[in-house]
């Protein structure tokens, strides 16, 4: 009977995507993305210039899938209570005493849509940290579990780095995807055109519950990945980092390398993207289509390879290699 669940919850997946198809016009590639960082359980960076329908994609994957979802604006004067909570004074009408309340902030949904993160102080950002990875907030010594499933999806803008705070490399980490979205083609842009300025306006379908969708998260845990393929990543992984590596061109051109969190997440990723294509092992192409987003923002490039015009991504195209 389980299996037949699973299945059942699979051929789904497909439909999701229809769904958010109704509303986001290409970007197939960071639909895929957003769904692999959801299956696997994990966060993700979404990186573009304004008006690339980011936002857009976090609220109609929400919306498809009933799942609780809040906005966040991130701004230099954001302090960590405007996103975790706050205690407020309240008092008992019945007794007349005097008590704190906990009033809980917008942390507490399924997907968190932190918009423009590097828009905020550290101190901020940190505030994200605990929740990113104990699925849980700590306010006055007290322990809040938030709802699960828990998504924190976080974008960012390439350009007017003027007043931002760029994340620390911590943070970073615990992103499982940092996801780059580029230009729609000529036909996907004309679409958007004549979708978007008329009166009509899609009507989705819930396609998953929360449940379902932390069912989805079992199995992905549950695929299979052959011991040759979890060499491949390990390889991967280790040759990214200078210190540790025979490679010319890492020594060359990086600072430092991907982390041990860089190969649980390639796995991790690369299952999810077995689910998502209906297949239940992991096959190499999962694991070379998925190194971008896993590893682009777990290594850090030197001076030398900034002159020379080098980016992470011909890197890891080079290590793939």
């Amino acid at each position: 009977m389980e299996t037949q669940h699973y299945k059942a919850l699979v051929t789904k997946l497909p439909l999701l995507k229809a769904e958010i198809g109704k509303v986001i016009v290409g970007q197939h590639e960071a639909i895929d993305e957003v769904l692999i960082t959801l299956l696997a359980g994990g966060h993700c960076l979404l990186e573009g210039v304004p008006g690339l329908a980011k936002t857009l994609l976090v609220k109609t994957m929400a919306d498809a899938l009933a799942m609780s979802f809040k906005r966040v604006q991130f701004t230099p004067d954001l302090m960590p209570g405007d996103i975790i909570g706050t205690e407020v004074l309240e008092e008992d009408h019945q007794t007349g005493k005097k008590f704190f309340q906990f009033n809980r902030g917008p942390i507490f949904a399924n997907v968190v849509l932190a918009d423009e993160i590097n828009r905020t102080p550290p101190k901020t950002q940190a505030a994200l940290l605990e929740a990113m990875q104990e699925y849980r907030v700590t306010y006055n010594g007290q322990d809040y579990p938030l709802p699960r499933p828990f998504m924190i999806i976080a974008t960012q803008n390439p350009i007017e780095q003027a007043g931002t705070y760029p994340l620390p490399e911590a943070q970073l980490d615990r992103f499982l995807l940092y996801i780059r979205l580029g230009y729609p083609s000529e036909q996907e842009e004309l679409s958007v055109l004549r979708q978007t300025t008329g009166t009509a306006r899609p009507v989705l379908q819930t396609i998953l519950s929360d449940q379902e969708v932390i069912d989805l998260q079992t199995l992905t845990r549950q695929v299979h990945i052959g011991d040759e393929l979890l060499t491949m990543v390990n390889r991967l992984v280790r040759s990214s980092r200078p210190a540790d590596t025979s490679v010319a061109f890492v020594k060359q051109w990086g600072e430092w390398g991907a982390g041990p969190r860089a190969g649980q997440a390639l796995i991790l990723c690369a299952k999810a993207r077995a689910v998502l294509n209906g297949r239940f092992s992991v096959i190499p192409e999962d694991i070379r289509t998925l190194a971008y987003p896993v590893l682009r923002h777990r290594i850090a490039l030197n001076f030398r390879a900034e002159a020379e015009g080098v980016t992470t991504d011909k890197l890891i195209t080079e290590l793939l290699k």
